[in-house]
């Protein structure tokens, strides 16, 4: 008498399908940003430095870009949305008086310089969202001397420093991504 196959054979199998493809999968996603990543010569960003900023936030989906446009997106929003973080903490230490008087005009100085590149970061994300790397390069070159500016306009100032050191890495990762994607 033959005997009968067992009904847990076929649910192993599938299972161990299942894992395997999500393995594959995962290799794949991470891959993107680690080509990315590697790609930039590691003269001015490294792969770390790379690694590092477009993964900070444990919220990101860094490690879910598909491929290297998606994680030049993910460059050009970070950017953005680091650039209205740190708008948005110039702006709180102004209101809140935390500013000395002579270094009040220059932290205003820096708002208003904020204010400009928020809105040009903005459409450099929506372009490189959109495959229009050229002139979101440009904006995002432009960009990495913003908090170089602002540290010669506020000095010291006690909100600059934080998030303006963070901004300037976050534009120069996102600059160095995004001229990756073109090719000359």
């Amino acid at each position: 008498m033959a005997a009968a196959a067992s009904p847990k054979l076929p649910a192993l199998l599938l299972f161990v399908f299942i894992a395997a493809a999500g393995v594959a999968a995962a290799e794949t996603t991470t891959a993107a940003l680690d080509e990315v990543c590697r790609g930039l010569g590691g003269f001015y960003v490294t792969p770390e430095l790379c690694a590092s900023a477009l993964c900070s936030d444990p919220s990101s989906p860094c490690r879910a870009a598909r491929d290297a446009p998606a994680v030049a997106a993910l460059a050009a929003r970070l950017a953005a949305r680091n650039a209205t973080a740190t708008q948005a903490a110039l702006s709180s230490s102004l209101a809140a008086g935390n500013a000395t008087s002579s270094k009040e005009e220059g932290v205003r100085a820096c708002l208003e310089l904020y204010g400009v590149a928020v809105a040009a970061l903005r459409w450099a994300a929506a372009s490189v969202a959109a495959g229009r790397f050229r002139g979101a390069r440009e904006v995002l070159f432009a960009a990495q001397y913003v908090p170089a500016g602002c540290d010669g306009m506020a000095g010291d100032a006690a909100a600059l420093r934080r998030e303006n050191g963070g901004f300037s890495y976050m534009a120069m990762v996102a600059h160095a991504v995004v001229a990756s994607m073109i090719r000359d």
